[in-house]
């Protein structure tokens, strides 16, 4: 009796040392963070937040997780204080044996990503599970605790920090005046909404030094009467372009479409739809690329931080753009002085035409990536499958925001010039990130 006893000890301590350790596999995952990032990119599409307000729930967040990272790992990643505008020091706790880093950074991540923007707990169902399933594996209280108060240390920082970059001062800011002048903007069909974020400019950039830092040349002077002018046939050429799209063409409309919020009207009957952010789609095809390279966890972060920062950079320097020239778009122009009954393929987004913010965005986050995983990078982009859309590859993250471009004037959006131009200011200031930040050692 006594020997069979001792066995059972024996038989029940083993069990309990390999459970003690299943938590690690689970945590330490590099696709549970790009499922927790999947995880704030459908808050923020439930709280219909426009693409510019969204990067910056994801940038910051994502500097979170990193900072947990590089004060754990210093030997492989430098921190980003000193290097990011305004950021001065990242004051992190001493890091104890009992610090879970990965599930520390996973925490940070959802503690700032649920706060900057929107209130605090959206996210904690959400986190609950992620602990709850853990601690099934054998999560301690007191590793628990201790990763709690990791996280929470450096999310602290990080939301401070993000509260000085003017986003509360720009809500009260003063709105877009509607002025009846030719070729200025005006709001669009079927909502006719209010000019979104025309103070975003004003918000404090990362990386680049300022809003407007790379000036791109300006639009096409507009004129509509002259045949023979360079912005009569950037009208005529989208116009022709739409009235005989062919299904590749529609399929790449679409897939790059990203609205966060379509009005849908079918007689007298209004319904919105949803789908991820421009923002949200690249932090989605992050998790794409470094799930088919085998990243680790570390390399995940720091991909999903240069790709977030990069985009939230781009986004300044073209809503800065958008409203220093307050351009029409082309559905206006078309409506008024061509044929009132002409329609985009997509529906247009409540902001200026000129330069063209996906464009922009996407050139940039495709330079980020490319500085992490390298060019000539081939994925299959399947973010768009959870929205009925089937997915496109792609030979390199430059091959897809190249075709992005081409996405926007066949949506009827953007003139084609407007996009080509756009990709140049994306490109310089992704370049810009990538290789002005120091990070992986």
């Amino acid at each position: 009796m006594k020997k069979t006893f001792l066995g059972l000890i024996v038989v029940l301590c083993i069990c309990s040392c390999k459970n003690s350790e299943e938590y690690k596999t689970f945590l330490h995952d590099p696709a549970l963070y790009s499922k927790t990032v999947h995880e704030l990119n459908t808050v923020v599409m439930g709280n219909n937040f426009p693409p510019m307000v969204a990067s910056r729930n994801y940038a910051y967040a994502a500097i979170a997780s990193y900072e947990v990272i590089a004060a754990a790992y210093p030997d492989k990643y430098q921190s980003l204080k000193g290097q990011l505008n305004g950021l001065k020091e990242v004051h992190a706790p001493a890091l104890t044996p009992d610090v879970d880093v990965e599930l520390a950074a996973l925490l940070a991540y959802i503690k700032v990503g649920e706060a900057v923007t929107f209130p605090e707990g959206s996210m904690k169902l959400y986190a609950d599970s992620i602990v709850q399933l853990a601690k099934d594996k054998g999560l301690s209280d007191k590793t628990e605790k201790a990763s709690r108060f990791f996280a929470d240390s450096i999310g602290r920082e990080i939301i401070r920090w993000s509260k000085k970059d003017n986003y509360l001062e720009t809500r009260g800011a003063e709105k877009y005046s509607v002025k009846d002048i030719p070729g200025r903007w005006v709001p669009t069909p079927p909502m006719y909404a209010s000019a979104a974020e025309p103070h975003w400019m004003e918000i404090r950039t990362m990386v680049i030094d300022s809003a407007g830092v790379f000036e791109p040349v300006a639009p096409p002077a507009f004129n509509i009467t002259d045949k023979t002018s360079k912005y009569y046939s950037e009208v005529m050429l989208i116009k022709n372009a739409i009235d005989s799209l062919t299904p590749e063409q529609q399929h790449m409309a679409e897939f790059w479409d990203d609205n966060p919020f379509k009005m849908n009207v079918t007689g007298h009957v209004m319904y919105g739809s949803k789908k991820f952010s421009p923002p949200g789609h690249w932090m989605s095809v992050v998790g794409i690329a470094a799930q088919k390279a085998k990243a680790d966890y570390g390399t995940t972060v720091y991909a999903t931080t240069k790709t977030a920062i990069a985009l939230f950079d781009a986004f300044i320097e073209c809503w800065y753009v958008k409203y220093k020239y307050n351009t029409v778009r082309p559905e206006t122009v078309i409506n008024k002085y061509i044929d009132i009954n002409w329609r985009p393929y997509l529906q247009t987004p409540a902001f200026p035409e000129y330069t063209c913010g996906h464009s922009t965005i996407s050139s940039s986050a495709a330079e980020a990536l490319t500085s992490v995983f390298g060019d000539n990078f081939s994925y299959t982009d399947s973010t768009e499958l959870e929205f009925g859309i089937k997915s496109r590859s792609f030979k390199s993250f430059r091959h897809a925001a190249d075709e992005n471009n081409w996405a926007r004037f066949y949506g009827g959006l953007h003139f084609h010039n407007s996009c080509i131009i756009s990709t140049d200011i994306g490109q310089k200031v992704g370049r810009l990130v990538a290789t002005r930040l120091k990070m992986k050692k």
